[in-house]
């Protein structure tokens, strides 16, 4: 054979899929997932029944734990010696199981995430509930198979005394499966199994008045009844856990925030990390110190506040946004029948149970044997020591011991065990008081072979037997529940005051969609000049607001950006802002149009939203705050080709002015648009025909009589009162508002409601960009075009209009009227 032909030409497909097959098929039922019987993982078990082989028991000596590790590497695990130190350290700790099987001398961690010992400084030895585990391994209760070099033999799963897969719970993750399945009392745990004997067919919410939820060796609070409910009941399920804290009064009108308890698997020394964080980034206001004062006494962590600062808020907001509060996933995965299942609290139970009577039965059997055995035995004895002489004249006059035994049994109708006992009799027994206490031993024999046969008889008694040993080991190893369990998850409301520092500052944003938040000590630097933009940019809008305030950005395609002030970047008036897709995604051509400064969203107040094909939409305005604004959200459907040209807010009695680019205005009371839901699309505004589109919608008090100013594409502006118009009603055509001209007709590029401090700025097709004070402008009628502002013939024709605000008070409700 050629060197070729010695290898297979197989595909690398082929290849990969048949060995990761056979990596996955290992990962799952030898490493990473729990029996659903024992409630152990390979590595696990093989620690335990090493240290049970070799006496390292509860009532010996604690013994290195290199020699353990030695021992189950050498002849049951042949992996990395840290992989089974670390499985043996996690047994031996407190904050992790909830009834530690492993006991260990020496530093075997911390729940601060510090390492162990290295094994050649830390001792072990079993526990005593461990005992529990491997009770009656001996006696032939469970399977062995051979271990990996076939020097020794291990057992397949441990007899398992009580149920570990629930008392202890599991972690793993495995190739296309993941367990999690959370640590529970031990005596709720035994009480409902012995509950799923007595009543078969008992419902998950009679389990519940039993086993109330998990009960994590860390204690804590959990929340949400009906997740462990859907977890018991699926598998699968969501609940909160939060730590204990309490705040305290402490001198000066001050108070402290004082944990004791921390959520199960929560790295105490990150969360005490994360929390000092937050101090020092400023990312909650009043803490003033963060202390660890945990000891040996228990855990406990000092959150020292302010003075005069709300500690319900403050902890509400660690609650938030640290792991004091987590979201523990029910996942409860385990090996049964050889293959990862997702089991019910029913299917844990039964197959414990299922374990169970296996165990007991085989235990049983193997009782009933040795009973049997030495109850043959003592029968020979006693008829032995009834014809003492003869077989003591026998013997001797055997040649040896194995002759010896041949005469006795040919003689005197022993049996080959009868015999062997009768020829080992020492000479002691020999004794008259032996006989009785021979007949003692019979007849207690005979009983323990009825009990024991009558075990096997009937699958009463058998469970009688299971019920007896759990209610003994009940007694023995139960303690109180760590865990309190409230039925609802709290929702959590965090007063702004608690996270943010109050202070009045400059918000901007341009066309093009630069934000920034500028401190008015910045502004005020550079005298409110030099405010950084792009060359084609423009500012939208400038206010003044409070770091504890909200802003709402509104876009062209009908997209709205919910934004908490204090999270907008604080950049300087000179520097140019963040661009909004920095925050939030926004499609290329997409523009900002309006942004909108909300202290709160009230009732009775709205949104008014004019779209340039006519449309026009009225919602409410606490519809548009949001809980979540990672992303832009809907403010209101658009059909294909429209977009929203103005937003504008209102208090439900505001006058509605609309204006076409052919030069029509229409003027009505924002009553006549009904308000509808966020996402809807809305109503006609105004009537427009073929190649008209709205400019522009604007809304101003009834009360006042605002200047109504266009800007033409021709370069001319012109300023108009309202007087000057008929009110009239929503979707009709309007009135004109220029004078027709038959060659180059003007055609309106910018419309806006005007008061003293506006000023209008509009760019030409050259971009030179220009501005005009309305309030100069001399009133004009209606059917005059306006006086020219600039030379369209030499500048280029009016492209773009915008206005621009500027705020020189602080913010108050009436700014958000004045678009």
């Amino acid at each position: 054979m050629s060197q070729t032909e010695k290898y297979l030409d197989l595909p690398l497909e082929e290849v990969i899929g048949d060995r990761f097959g056979r990596y996955s098929k290992y990962i799952i039922q030898d490493r990473a997932l729990p029996d659903a019987r024992d409630g152990l993982k390979p590595v696990q078990r093989r620690i335990l029944y090493a240290m049970h082989q070799e006496r390292n028991t509860h009532e010996n000596n604690f013994r290195k734990s290199a020699k353990t590790v030695g021992v189950v590497i050498g002849n049951y695990h042949p992996h990395g010696d840290s992989s089974v130190y670390e499985a043996m350290v996690r047994l031996s700790q407190d904050w992790k199981m909830r009834n530690v099987l492993v006991e260990m001398h020496g530093n075997n961690g911390s729940i601060d995430g510090d390492p162990p010992a290295a094994m050649r400084y830390t001792e072990a030895r079993l526990s005593s509930i461990s005992a529990e585990l491997l009770r009656d391994i001996n006696k032939k209760t469970v399977d062995f198979i051979p271990n990996f070099d076939d020097t020794d033999f291990e057992p397949v799963v441990l007899p398992a005394k009580f149920p570990n897969l629930l008392v202890n719970g599991s972690t793993g993750i495995s190739a296309g499966y993941a367990t999690d399945i959370p640590p529970h009392n031990l005596a709720e745990v035994i009480d409902a199994v012995i509950r799923r004997i007595d009543k078969p067919d008992v419902s998950v919410d009679e389990l519940m008045q039993i086993i109330k939820g998990p009960d994590f060796p860390t204690g804590g609070i959990i929340q949400g009844i009906e997740g462990i409910k859907k977890a018991y009941e699926t598998g699968k399920g969501k609940i909160i856990v939060r730590g204990r804290a309490n705040v305290e009064e402490i001198r000066g009108n001050r108070s402290q925030i004082v944990i004791d308890e921390i959520p199960y698997e929560v790295n105490k020394a990150n969360l005490v990390k994360k929390i000092d964080e937050l101090r020092i980034d400023r990312k909650v206001e009043g803490i003033a110190e963060v202390r660890d004062e945990t000891d040996r006494t228990g855990l406990r962590i000092v959150i020292e506040l302010k003075k005069d600062v709300n500690g319900e808020g403050v902890l509400n907001y660690l609650y938030k946004n640290t792991d004091l509060q987590v979201t523990y996933h029910f996942n409860m995965v385990a090996i049964q029948d050889k293959t990862p299942k997702l089991l019910s609290l029913h299917n844990i139970l039964d197959a414990y149970i299922a374990h169970q009577k296996e165990v007991v039965t085989r235990q049983t059997q193997f009782d009933l044997k040795q009973a049997k055995d030495r109850s043959h035995i003592v029968e020979g004895l006693i008829k032995a020591i009834s014809i003492l002489d003869e077989l003591i004249a026998t013997i001797r006059a055997s040649k040896n011991k194995a002759d010896a035994k041949k005469q006795i049994v040919a003689k005197y109708d022993f049996t080959e065990a009868q015999a062997e006992a009768i020829v080992m009799l020492q000479l002691y027994r020999l004794t008259n008081t032996d006989i009785t206490s021979l007949q003692e031993e019979a007849e207690e024999l005979r009983k323990r072979i009825e009990e024991l046969e009558s075990i096997l008889a009937s699958e009463k008694k058998l469970f009688q037997t299971i019920k007896k040993d759990l209610k003994q080991l009940k007694k023995t190893y139960a303690t109180p529940r760590l865990t309190v369990i409230e039925d609802e998850i709290e929702e959590l409301t965090i007063d702004i005051d608690v996270v943010v520092a109050s202070e009045d500052v400059l918000v901007t944003v341009t066309r093009d969609g630069y934000i920034k938040r500028t401190s008015l000590r910045s502004y005020s630097a550079s005298n409110g000049e030099d405010f950084a933009m792009k060359e084609e940019d423009h500012l939208v809008k400038q206010a003044e607001i409070n770091t504890t305030d909200k802003v709402l950005l509104f876009t062209n395609k009908g997209k709205y950006v919910y934004l908490p002030v204090h999270e907008l970047p604080d950049i300087r008036w000179k520097d140019i802002g963040q661009h909004i897709s920095n925050i939030v995604t926004i499609d290329k051509d997409e523009y900002i149009i309006d942004l909108l400064p909300v202290r709160e969203f009230k009732e009775e107040e709205y949104l008014i939203f004019f779209t340039k094909n006519g449309m026009v939409k009225k919602s409410e305005l606490k519809l548009y705050e949001a809980q979540r604004y990672s992303k832009a959200l809907i403010a209101l459907n658009l059909k294909k080709d429209d977009e929203v040209v103005s937003v504008v807010h209102t208090k439900g009695y505001s006058d509605v002015f609309i204006a076409s680019n052919k030069g029509y205005g229409l003027w009505y009371h924002e009553s006549e648009i009904s308000p509808v839901g966020q996402r809807a699309a809305g109503v006609k505004a105004i009537q427009l025909k073929d190649g008209e589109f709205v400019v522009n919608g604007q809304v101003f008090d009834d009360l006042t009589e605002p200047s109504l100013v266009v800007v033409t594409q021709r370069g001319a502006a012109k300023r108009m009162k309202l007087r000057e118009f008929e009110k009239s009603s929503r979707a009709k055509r309007g009135v004109f508002m220029l004078r027709e001209l038959k060659n180059k007709p003007h055609r309106i590029r910018g419309f806006f409601v005007s008061y003293e401090n506006d000023i209008i700025c509009f760019k030409t097709e050259s971009d030179e960009v220009h501005q005009i004070f309305p309030l100069e402008l001399s009133t004009s009628d209606r059917y005059s075009n306006g006086s020219f502002v600039i030379d369209a013939d030499t500048q280029g024709e009016v492209v773009a209009v915008w206005k621009q605000s500027t705020y020189e008070k602080p913010f108050d409700e009436s700014l958000i009227n004045s678009n």
